[in-house]
């Protein structure tokens, strides 16, 4: 539907790039689509963990739909902007932590959904870029500040300035990916990896993430601070009754109960 599937499996949601006839190019309506889901997934409670995957064999994202934009006007192109920002923010605002399961290119906006991500699995054919300098553009995703927070100045400065593609290992040396696998086992890994995470606390997970990524770019003081707002979220709640429990009884935890 539109370019965007939505599937569930137990405490795991994945969303699927499903556009593989255009190497999953993101269309208007697949960005309208897509900032949806992201909002059914984010209040969903049932959903632990995340996966974001793609279609096809070629690319995980190949950036806008260019043959779309080429067609629009400029005042089109300046209308689309809000539907786009509310995809990739969809993305980005999810609670649940998210994994990125990436094959072949992952290219301006696709490289920018992966790193709206919390961890990027890799295959052995993924390629990364971000070229929008190539065409007289800049990065409009998230790319910008996304690539600083998770490479650092120079890095990011490396991959936007110049629009070069990185291969997996580069990717994975630089820090722009998180684990590689074999290729055409990205997804695999993914679910493998938000299964494991759908097993933990979910008050707890979700906790540790806002202070992960609201620690970002702040002083030592305060993301101690963010971090003892976490701590106490998780401690007065009945996941870690219910976590302490069952370490004493010697049982898996039942979470939510």
């Amino acid at each position: 539907m539109d370019g965007v599937t939505l599937r569930r499996d137990g405490n795991v949601a994945e969303i699927v790039l499903d556009r593989p006839e255009a190497l999953n190019a993101l269309s208007t309506a697949m960005a309208r689509r897509l900032a949806g889901v992201c909002a059914e997934v984010a209040v969903d409670e049932a959903v632990r963990a995340v996966v974001l995957s793609a279609a096809g064999e070629k690319a995980f994202c190949v950036g806008a739909d260019l043959k779309e934009r080429n067609a629009m006007t400029d005042a089109e192109i300046f209308a689309q902007r809000p539907v786009f920002r509310a995809a990739f923010g969809g993305v980005l605002n999810l609670p649940q932590p998210v994994i990125a399961a990436v094959h072949g290119y992952a290219l301006g906006g696709g490289c920018e959904f992966a790193l709206s991500t919390d961890l990027i699995v890799a295959d052995e054919t993924a390629v990364f870029g971000l070229p929008e300098v190539s065409v007289g553009l800049v990065p409009g995703g998230g790319g910008t500040q996304l690539a600083l927070r998770r490479l650092g100045p120079g890095k990011a400065a490396d991959l936007v300035f110049t629009g070069r593609r990185l291969g997996v290992d580069e990717a994975l040396a630089c820090g722009l990916a998180d684990r590689k696998v074999p290729a055409g086992a990205a997804r695999e890994e993914a679910l493998a990896l938000a299964g494991v995470i759908a097993q933990n606390s979910p008050v707890a997970v979700r906790a540790a993430k806002r202070a992960l990524r609201q620690g970002s770019g702040v002083s030592l003081d305060a993301g101690l601070d963010l971090e003892e707002n976490a701590w106490r979220t998780a401690a007065s709640s009945a996941d870690r009754r219910e976590g302490i429990a069952a370490f004493a009884e010697k049982r898996k935890p039942n979470w939510g109960c």
